[in-house]
C-alpha cells in the first residue's frame, strides 16, 4: 500500500487491464448506496451528471478536457446493471479509444460495507490507456474513495 492510499483501501494491482480497489466505510449499505447513486452526491465526490440508476439509462459526466490525451471532457456512460445497495456497473467512453466498465460492488462488513471499484477494459499495448490507467487509479484512491468517505461522514443516517 502507498503512503497515499487511504486506510483500510487495497492498493492498484500489476493487472495492466484493470484498476482493482476497495475501501471499508463504517456506514451501511444502504447510506453508500445513496452516496454513489444520487447524482448530487455523485457531483460532489466524482463529476457532474445527468446519472439515473435505471438499466439502459445514457449519461454523461462532465469535467476538464485534457487535449494531451485526446480527451474532451465529455465521459458518455450507460447503466449496465443494478442490484439495489449491492452492486452498480456502467460503460465508461471517452477520449482515445476508452471504452471501460466500471463497477462498484458493496459488501456488508461488520457495522459498516466493504465498497469494492473494478475499472476494467484498459488496452496493455496503449501508452494512452496505461497512462489513464495510472491518473485514474490514484484519482479513485486518493481522490474519490476519501470524498465519498467524507460525504458520508456528513450525510444524516
Amino acid at each position: 500500500m502507498s503512503d497515499r492510499t487511504p486506510p483500510g483501501a487495497a492498493d492498484v494491482d500489476d493487472d495492466l487491464r484493470s484498476i482493482h480497489l476497495d475501501q471499508f466505510l463504517a456506514h451501511p449499505p444502504a447510506k453508500v448506496w445513496r452516496a454513489i447513486t444520487d447524482p448530487g452526491l455523485m457531483a460532489r465526490w466524482l463529476m457532474p451528471n445527468d446519472f439515473k440508476p435505471v438499466v439502459g439509462h445514457r449519461f454523461t459526466y462532465t469535467t476538464k478536457p485534457m487535449e494531451a490525451v485526446g480527451f474532451d471532457g465529455i465521459v458518455h456512460c450507460e447503466v449496465l446493471e443494478v442490484v439495489r445497495e449491492r452492486l452498480l456497473r456502467i460503460s465508461w467512453r471517452g477520449g482515445r479509444n476508452a471504452d471501460w466498465t466500471v463497477t462498484w460492488r458493496l459488501e456488508p462488513e461488520g457495522t459498516g460495507t466493504r465498497l469494492f471499484l473494478d475499472h476494467e477494459g484498459f488496452d496493455p499495448d496503449d501508452a494512452t490507456q496505461q497512462l489513464s490507467r495510472r491518473i485514474m487509479g490514484s484519482g479513485w484512491r486518493s481522490g474519490h474513495f476519501r470524498a465519498i468517505a467524507t460525504i458520508l461522514d456528513e450525510l444524516p443516517d
